[in-house]
């Protein structure tokens, strides 16, 4: 399969689907969308039309089709599992944007699938791993060169939420890229969890409290501090401070031009995930891709999105208690190893 063009299915042509297609078909290379659906027949039929591929009113059909090579799930959180479950199956790669599914035993069965029928097939679209900046504090924290990580400081802000967003959302729905990537880059598990409160921003709604902060601990005692802010009114901002015994490394943020004008100096920020992390879903996307083609999985596995779900579970039930909640894991199967 590797010199040939890979057809892949998209499972759910809301925004992020649609972005996945034009990126599959205009910016990368070795895969084609031969096919799509929703379950909005009328709008999947529509995109379809716009993007040259096959329309499926049933997303299970589209992924046991001859006519699809390999998969990409992009529907609303709740469908993840079914969708998986199908590709896993048709003993076809699959793509799953994150979370793989809402709750950890869903995810669970989603493991076990996956090593019942033999071959790693699902990976999780946790893409700041894929991020230049986060591979660089990868590399640096993985030499060692400056000596033990010992605390992380780290934020996740965004200029606004509409009113659907809850509290729950902070950690379940934005944190999670946090839990994800902090353990990647330490290449360790967390072994407890705790959610406090800041004061309450002006901009808040009554079913959110915002800002609030998540502490994790991992096992070796790595403490981390993840700031929440999703009302900030002003800027899309992510930090993650890593201080180390014999230096303090910071996160590069994407370079963009300086300008001069009506008497200020500076430069623009990026307004949201989509322009932030562009570069880290076209490196994400691509290497699914290549890996795919050559029969293998070499990114976030569906036991990671398992453990990313687990970390949840337990960051909320510590938010809702107010206590600090330990974070149990069995082993890490063979399989994954």
């Amino acid at each position: 399969m590797a010199s040939q063009v890979l057809k892949i299915g998209v499972v759910g042509t809301g925004a992020i689907g649609r972005t996945h297609i034009e990126r599959i078909n205009e910016k990368l290379q070795g895969a084609r969308v031969t096919a799509c659906s929703d379950i909005n027949a009328d709008f999947g039929r529509a995109v379809a039309g716009k993007y040259g591929c096959t329309f499926y009113e049933d997303g299970e059909a589209m992924i046991a089709s001859d006519d699809v090579d390999a998969v990409v799930v992009t529907t609303l959180d709740p469908f993840h599992e079914q969708y998986v479950m199908a590709a896993i199956c048709a003993g076809k790669y699959v793509f799953c944007e994150k979370p793989l599914a809402p709750q950890a035993e869903a995810c669970r069965r989603i493991v076990e699938a996956e090593i019942a029928g033999g071959k790693q097939l699902v990976q999780v679209g946790f893409m700041r791993r894929y991020d230049p900046g986060y591979r660089q504090l990868k590399n640096a924290i993985q030499e060692r060169t400056y000596g033990e990580p010992l605390l992380l400081h780290c934020a996740h802000r965004n200029p606004a939420v509409d009113s659907g967003y809850t509290t729950a959302m902070a950690v379940e729905n934005s944190l999670i890229h946090e839990i994800d990537v902090v353990r990647w880059l330490l290449d360790e598990d967390y072994a407890t969890a705790e959610v406090v409160f800041a004061k309450n921003t002006r901009k808040a709604h009554e079913e959110l409290m915002d800002p609030q902060v998540m502490i994790l601990t991992t096992k070796s005692g790595v403490r981390i501090d993840v700031e929440a802010f999703v009302n900030t009114g002003h800027c899309y901002d992510i930090k993650c401070e890593v201080v180390c015994e014999d230096a303090i490394l910071n996160l590069p943020q994407p370079a963009t031009i300086e300008i001069c004008e009506d008497a200020r100096r500076g430069h623009a920020i990026d307004s949201d995930w989509s322009t932030r992390f562009v570069d880290a879903y076209n490196a994400e996307m691509q290497e699914w891709i290549n890996a795919t083609k050559e029969g293998r999985v070499d990114g976030p596995t569906a036991w990671d999105g398992y453990v990313g779900q687990v970390t949840a579970a337990a960051a909320s039930k510590a938010r809702d208690t107010q206590t600090v909640v330990s974070i149990e894991l069995e082993d890490k199967p063979e399989f994954y190893k």
